[in-house]
C-alpha cells in the first residue's frame, strides 16, 4: 500500500462553479482525506492524502474540474504524508 499527499493549486474559472463541493465529493468517493478552499486570488487550493492511486485520480480530476469550470493551470506539490486528517472538508 502506497500512501501520498498532494498540495494542489488550481487556477482559471474555478470559483462560483461548485469546484469546492465537487472536489469534496470526488475526494470522499475515492477515500481521500484533506481539505479544499477558495483563495483570494480566484484560485482553489486543496490538500489530498490517501492511497497514491486515489490521490492521483483526484489530482487528475482537478485538471478539468466540474462542468462550468475552466482550468488554465494546476500546480501540484508532492509532500510528506502526515495522516493529520479524519475526513475531507471544505475550509471557509
Amino acid at each position: 500500500m502506497s500512501i501520498s499527499r498532494a498540495h494542489v493549486y488550481v487556477y482559471g474559472v474555478v470559483q462560483g462553479v461548485f469546484f469546492r463541493a465537487s472536489t469534496r465529493d470526488k475526494a470522499q468517493s475515492c477515500g481521500i482525506k484533506g481539505w479544499v478552499k477558495n483563495c483570494k486570488d480566484g484560485g482553489v487550493e486543496a490538500v489530498f492524502e490517501g492511497e497514491k492511486d486515489a490521490v492521483d485520480k483526484v489530482v487528475n480530476w482537478c485538471r478539468k474540474g466540474p462542468d462550468g469550470a475552466f482550468v488554465t493551470r494546476i500546480d501540484v506539490c508532492w509532500e510528506k504524508y502526515t495522516d493529520e486528517f479524519n475526513e475531507f472538508s471544505i475550509v471557509y
